[in-house]
């Protein structure tokens, strides 16, 4: 991975940081302040459970919002809710000033049920902490309390804000709203982590450029004439052409799209017809559409929109097609990407990162990247040597507790290794 701490030159302050980020690395953890107080590791686990066993879905995040707020106003912090209610902001002062680094956390829950049998599973029917949210939570929590300890001794450079934001899963995603209120202004940096089942516990996932992909909402209604199945020809055969648009559709934007953007259409639902022996006059289909490139992405709603339109033509089916902007890829900064690279291999030895792929799941944190520069990395969440394969948005996920002190850490060393964006 020794590539990622070698971008490519890039205009501005942010090369000189790298420079300083390779000076202080060499000093190693133990000349770098921010190591996680072990009075505090019990706590955080704690805060962790609590959070799982009471999720919130997005823009209904009152409980979880109340909760850090009151653990950061202990620490002599001021959080501030955001706009809407949920969600909350907290400065940590630099001594140096200058733009801060934020740190960002999602706080939502997924409407699934958790199917695991643990002391902390959820106590809220059909809902679930199933995507790690209450570790991406709880670990900027961390981070944020060691940070204003060492601001207090006038020991922190660079100012530090605490994002947690709510309805990650809610598209278009809540980082819009958040940064429409203001979170973004005076950062000069942003940086997050995000659970990851299949990296263990102490290591952490990380890549140069997109990480996540573009991901947006699909529904497709067809309308026509029905009739009787013993006399298709005198109907618009909906059925039939709600199948074709469903199997011809991704086929032919395959033929349409270079193959490199990775532009896809996943069907999550097909409906139509009540009865055996009655052509509908309706039919709905409804899916995603994913794309690994930003650019694809930008021009995927016209190029869905003349696909769907040419298939179901063919069937004399009229087609209504709502495209609903999701999020485009997470595109990582090649600077920040370095700087948790960086953090990662100070507080913790060489080989701890490795390269990840790019995922086709999609992340709202792309939206922040838009403005300014950034990277997430793939937080491990498995117990090492582990055989039990988890996977996010399932019932049964759940992560190895010790990835909340590796989180912790490895964003206040970002945090001591950042010298800022002048």
């Amino acid at each position: 991975m020794s590539h990622l701490l070698s971008p490519e030159p890039t205009a501005g302050p942010a090369v000189s940081e790298i420079g300083a980020i390779g000076a202080a690395a060499a000093l190693g953890n133990e000349a770098l302040p921010g190591t996680l107080p072990q009075e505090l590791r019990g706590e955080l686990i704690a805060f962790r459970r609590d959070l799982h066993m009471h999720p919130e879905l997005g823009n209904q995040e009152i409980r979880t919002t109340a909760v850090i707020k009151e653990r950061l106003e202990r620490a002599g912090l001021a959080p501030r809710v955001l706009e809407a209610g949920t969600g909350l902001v907290c400065d940590i002062p630099g001594s140096a000033g200058g733009p801060a680094l934020a740190l960002r956390a999602d706080i939502d829950a997924l409407p699934i049920p958790d199917t695991k049998t643990v002391p902390y599973r959820s106590t809220v029917p059909g809902r679930a902490h199933a995507c790690g949210h209450d570790v991406h939570a709880t670990v900027v929590l961390g981070a944020g309390l060691v940070l204003a300890a060492l601001a207090r001794e006038g020991r922190l450079e660079r100012p530090v804000r605490l994002l947690f934001q709510p309805a990650e899963e809610v598209l278009p995603g809540g980082a819009q709203d958040a940064i429409e209120c203001g979170v973004l202004d005076g950062v000069g940096r942003i940086l997050a982590l995000h659970c990851d089942p299949k990296v263990d516990a102490g290591r952490i996932g990380l890549r140069t450029g997109a990480i996540t992909s573009a991901c947006d909402r699909l529904e497709v209604a067809l309308a026509g004439p029905g009739g009787h199945t013993a006399r298709p020809h005198l109907t618009t055969d909906l059925v039939t052409a709600a199948a074709r648009v469903a199997i011809e559709v991704p086929a032919l934007l395959a033929r349409r799209v270079d193959t490199r953007a990775g532009l896809a259409v996943t069907w999550g639902r097909l409906e139509t017809g009540h009865a055996p022996n009655v052509i509908p006059q309706c039919a709905e289909l409804s899916g995603t559409v994913r794309c690994l490139e930003l650019e694809a992405w930008r021009e995927a709603p016209d190029l869905v929109h003349a696909a769907i339109d040419e298939v179901a033509a063919t069937h004399r089916a009229k087609s209504e097609v709502r495209y609903i902007r999701g999020v485009p890829p997470v595109v990582n900064e090649a600077d920040s990407t370095a700087l948790l690279e960086a953090a990662m291999t100070t507080r913790f030895g060489a080989g701890t990162v490795e390269e990840t792929q790019q995922s086709l799941g999609g992340e709202d944190f792309s939206w922040y990247l838009e403005h300014v520069p950034g990277a997430m990395a793939r937080l491990g969440v498995r117990t090492p040597g582990s055989t039990v394969s988890r996977d996010i948005h399932q019932g049964d996920f759940d992560v190895d507790e010790s990835a909340i002190a590796v989180g912790v850490e490895l964003l206040t060393a970002a945090a001591f290794l950042s010298t800022g964006d002048r």
